[in-house]
Formats: structure tokens, C-alpha cells, sequence
């Protein structure tokens, strides 16, 4: 009886400091917005105050993260959009990058078609058309409720006054400095040397913004702003033209949507893998009692890790723009199909990656990307990552125009079957060819939860950003955490090649690592200091909503 007591008594002491410890989100009552800076979470939160829906405030809030986070937030880039509306409705919008028109290839190959170094990540060369601005344009034109010119303003008047520098962004900006002024001149604005507290200006984005907000999406892609780029673009080696921009068209399509459990998961389709990896994952996982394992115990990232390795090795062979190429994604998160990857599968010892090749029906990415996550008082909810690619992008900076152009011709595959700048691996359906967009792991994603509205989120963090988004869900449906919470738990991730399992390092328990290992599992704790930086939403039983914004960036909730 007394072992009893004392049991009873240790489990009552162990919950009350679990329930102290455990960091909670803000919580709001009606709407909110979770992005990497307080200032654009600010801006499209006074959106949301003054009745503006979801998608207004995404449109302010991207135009604030192209002012306040030049690291990945752009102009100059792209990215992609998921949607659910309080009817029930969802969809996708893609305003991912394109080819330029004269691209081919070999482009990146040397005369021996061996991948030249750098050619498809720093450079004018290496920039794809951008399509941020064409995306805000056409999501407003679709859902949009306030005018376009009050959406735009918030950001002019952000980039006149000037953005405060934390320290975590003077620390990116020093350690890329050197890159961007090889490639972009020792006079460009970013060439200065930044300290933590100081407030940098951008005044020429402010006139960009400007042309934008009175001429609409043809001011970027058409006239004088358009000439501009293609002019810095061609004189820095580079192939975009005006044409190339004045061509450039945003589509709508249709979300990955599948159950895992009594939950759907609506996320983005090819060209970006998100929704399609994370299907396989998650369908995979289902039928193991993972809650039963334990969070972040040894069966479990076994379990995860095996699963994902197999998923990762289908994602280098079949996914890229269905526009140019027939994927068969149906048949890629078939029960049947997924049963049979996971034949091999046993918790005895691990899997080869040398013996996982893609699935019989016949890669690190940048982690410089941003996400942000809105729900509106109204019940809408949207889930947006948009990229450079790589930090700061090509590192190709228009003084003039106020902003970097993107690297994402280095998400295809340079050559089918050498990883890109991230390792990770491609093939022929992710090959460059002009117009084609390339494949990316952005995963934004909505979760509904016995068909209402349960979660918002996504992440940065290239081939991370799939198996961040799938931990976050299973952190809060599986192991009860709350939002903030789980989006704090450290993180983990296997991605076929190389053949090893990212930890952040410090942050798993000694003993799981010394069985993995036994297991011959190999570990690798020093290339993963950072894995994704998760902004999400998290609706509660009562209807309030609590925010995770990731604590390993400077990701600021805000609400009412």
C-alpha cells in the first residue's frame, strides 16, 4: 500500500512540474498571425483588426517579411499557399519560380557533364522568374476584401522607418556578408557592417513598393521596374528577361489531402514534395502505436527515420512539376504501395539507404526559406512558405530596386542523381527545362480535426521542413502537446542520402542515441544545430487559438 502512495505521489509531482515548465503560445480569442518577425505578425494582425480576412492580412504580412526578414522574406522569389475557407473549401495557390526561357539541361555541366561548383547557387545565373509579387496579386484577386493599396502600405511605410536588427540577424548577415559582396559589390547597402540594435532604411524597396502599390502586378513585371531587373540580371552572367517576366502566371491547384487517424491533412501538391512526402510518412506510421513508444524514444525515431527514408528516396525519383511530367500520386500514397515499402522495415536493425531505392511503380535544400501561419476571425485560415532558396538568395542584390534575387535554379536537378547544394537527391522528372517550376519541400499545410479547423502551420528549413511539419502534428496528436510546446520539442530527421539521422544536438537523451547507434544507426549532432523554425496555430476545445512561434528564430505571435 505505502509503494502505492509513493508512486501516486511521485506521478502527481512529476505532472505538476511538467504542467509548470511547459511553455504555452499565445493565446487569442478571435484571430492571429505567427511569422518570423514581430513586425510583419504586427501589420497583419492590424489587418485582421480592421476586418481584412486571412488573405489580406497574408498579403500585408508577405509585403512586411520582404521589408523586415531580407534573409528569406522577397520580392524576389516565390513560394506557395494553402487555404481553408469557414465553409469547408480548400485549395493551393503555386507562385513558385520558374525556369527563364533560355535555360537548359546541361546548364550547370562542364564539357565532361560533370556539375560545375557554385554555377547554380551564387549568381546571377543561378536565379529562376520570381513570382512572390504575382501570387499576392492573384490570391487578391480571388478573396481579397480591402483594397491592394492599404494592404501594400504597411510595408512602405516600414521600409522608410527602418527595422530594428536583432541579434540573431546581425549573426546571419556577418557570416553572409563576404558572399554578398563578392557577388554584389562592396557599395550595395548590405555591405555595411550591422550590430544588433541598429535600424537599417529601405528607401529604394520603399520606392518599389511604391510602383507596385499604384501600377499592381504589371508594375514588377512589366515597364520600367521589369527592364530594371532583367538589365542587373543579364549584366551580372545571368538569363531573365523581360519577356521571361512578362510571361510569368501564378496557378491554383489542388491540395494533397489524406486522414492519418481521426485527423485531414491538407497540403500543398507537386511541384512542391511536401504534401505527397508527408502522406507517405504519415500513412506509413499509422498503423504503429508511436504514442505507446514514446516522444523521441528509440522506437519511435526508428520507426520515423525508416519511414522516411523511404519516403525521401520516392521523392528523388518522382516528383517535380506536373505541369512537364506525369506523377503518379495516387499510386504513391496507396495502402498497398505503402505496405510493400515497408516490407523491409524491422525494429531488429536498420535499413541500408544503399538498398532503398525509389518504389517500384518505376537531395540539403535551402533552409533559408520563411513561414508564416494566419487564422481570421471569420474561421478562415491560411498557411504560407515563400523562399530565396538559399540564404539571402543568389546573394545578387539590386541597389537600385532594394532587394535579392532568389538561387532556386539549384532546386532542380543539375544532374540527375548528384545532390544539390542541401544533398539532396534528383532525377530526370526534376531536370531544367524552360517555363518548368522546381520541385521544393515546402510543406504548408492545415490540419482539421473532425471537420473542423485544428491547425495552421509550417516551417523553413529545405529538406527539413517535411519532417519538422510531420513532428509538430504528431507532437500535438499524439502526445497531447500543446502548440508552443510542440514546436519547441527538439527535432530530428533522415532524408535517405546521406545515410544518417540529424538530431539537434544536446537534445535527445544519451541512452536513445547509444541503442540508435547499436542499432547502426548513424548520428549526426554537429551539421543540425537548427532543424526548421516552425510558425503554427493551434485551435483549442473551446475555440481560442494558441500560437507556437518557434524559439530557435525570432518568430513573434500576435493575436486578439
Amino acid at each position: 500500500m505505502l509503494r502505492k502512495l509513493l508512486a501516486l505521489l511521485l506521478l502527481i509531482i512529476f505532472s505538476c512540474r511538467t504542467t509548470e515548465t511547459s511553455k504555452k503560445g499565445l493565446i487569442a480569442q478571435q484571430a492571429m498571425v505567427v511569422s518570423a518577425r514581430q513586425e510583419a505578425s504586427k501589420i497583419g494582425t492590424e489587418i485582421l483588426k480592421q476586418g481584412g480576412n486571412a488573405f489580406d492580412a497574408m498579403i500585408a504580412t508577405k509585403f512586411a517579411l520582404a521589408v523586415a526578414f531580407p534573409f528569406a522574406g522577397n520580392l524576389g522569389g516565390g513560394g506557395f499557399m494553402v487555404y481553408r475557407l469557414n465553409t469547408g473549401e480548400t485549395g493551393t495557390l503555386d507562385f513558385r519560380e520558374k525556369a527563364p526561357l533560355a535555360a537548359t539541361k546541361n546548364m550547370y555541366l562542364d564539357s565532361l557533364e560533370n556539375v560545375i561548383p557554385y554555377k547554380s547557387t551564387k549568381g546571377a545565373l543561378a536565379i529562376g522568374v520570381p513570382g512572390s509579387v504575382a501570387g499576392m496579386f492573384e490570391a487578391h484577386k480571388r478573396f481579397g476584401s480591402i483594397p491592394m493599396e492599404k494592404l501594400i502600405q504597411p510595408a512602405i511605410d516600414l521600409a522608410n522607418k527602418g527595422v530594428v536588427i536583432t541579434k540573431k540577424q546581425a549573426n546571419r548577415l556577418g557570416y553572409h556578408q563576404s558572399t554578398i559582396t563578392e557577388v554584389s559589390g562592396d557599395t550595395i547597402l548590405f555591405a555595411k557592417s550591422f550590430q544588433e540594435g541598429d535600424s537599417i532604411k529601405y528607401t529604394q524597396l520603399a520606392k518599389t513598393l511604391e510602383v507596385i502599390q499604384q501600377k499592381g502586378k504589371d508594375g514588377f513585371y512589366k515597364g520600367e521596374i521589369a527592364e530594371k531587373i532583367a538589365e542587373v540580371i543579364q549584366k551580372n552572367g545571368g538569363l531573365i528577361t523581360t519577356e521571361d517576366l512578362d510571361k510569368y502566371q501564378t496557378v491554383w491547384r489542388q491540395p494533397t489531402v489524406f486522414d492519418y487517424k481521426d485527423l485531414q491533412v491538407i497540403s500543398m501538391a507537386p511541384p512542391s514534395s511536401g504534401g505527397i512526402t508527408l502522406a507517405q510518412i504519415m500513412k506509413m506510421i499509422a498503423p504503429y502505436p508511436i504514442k505507446k513508444y514514446g516522444h523521441n524514444a528509440t522506437k519511435t525515431i526508428q520507426l520515423i527515420t525508416e519511414v522516411e527514408r523511404r519516403a525521401y528516396a520516392d521523392r528523388a525519383y518522382f516528383l517535380g512539376d506536373p505541369d512537364f511530367y506525369e506523377i503518379p500520386q495516387s499510386e504513391l500514397i496507396s495502402e498497398g504501395y505503402l505496405s510493400q515499402r515497408m516490407e523491409s522495415f524491422s525494429f531488429e536493425n536498420a535499413t541500408s539507404s544503399e538498398e532503398v531505392s525509389h518504389g517500384n511503380i518505376e537531395i540539403v535544400e535551402s533552409d533559408q526559406t520563411t513561414h508564416f501561419s494566419i487564422v481570421d476571425s471569420f474561421g478562415n485560415a491560411v498557411s504560407v512558405t515563400t523562399t530565396l532558396n538559399g540564404a539571402y538568395g543568389s546573394k545578387l542584390y539590386s541597389e537600385e530596386l532594394g532587394f535579392f534575387f532568389n538561387n532556386e535554379m539549384d532546386d532542380f536537378s543539375a544532374k540527375p542523381g548528384v545532390p544539390n547544394m542541401f544533398g539532396l537527391m534528383g532525377a530526370e522528372a526534376n531536370s531544367i527545362a524552360p517555363e518548368k517550376r522546381m520541385l521544393s519541400s515546402m510543406t504548408p499545410t492545415i490540419v482539421t480535426k473532425n471537420g473542423n479547423l485544428f491547425m495552421v502551420l509550417g516551417t523553413p528549413g529545405g529538406s527539413t521542413i517535411i519532417t519538422s511539419v510531420l513532428q509538430t502534428i504528431l507532437n500535438v496528436s499524439e502526445y497531447g502537446m500543446g502548440m508552443q510546446e510542440a514546436v519547441d520539442a527538439p527535432r530530428f530527421h533522415h532524408q535517405w542520402l546521406p545515410d544518417e539521422i540529424l538530431m539537434e544536438p544536446n537534445s535527445f537523451d544519451k541512452k536513445t542515441i547509444s541503442e540508435l547507434k547499436e542499432l547502426g544507426y548513424k548520428i549526426n549532432e554537429s551539421n543540425a544545430r537548427i532543424i526548421g523554425s516552425v510558425d503554427a496555430i493551434l485551435v483549442l476545445p473551446d475555440g481560442t487559438l494558441e500560437a507556437g512561434a518557434d524559439n530557435r528564430g525570432d518568430d513573434t505571435a500576435e493575436g486578439f
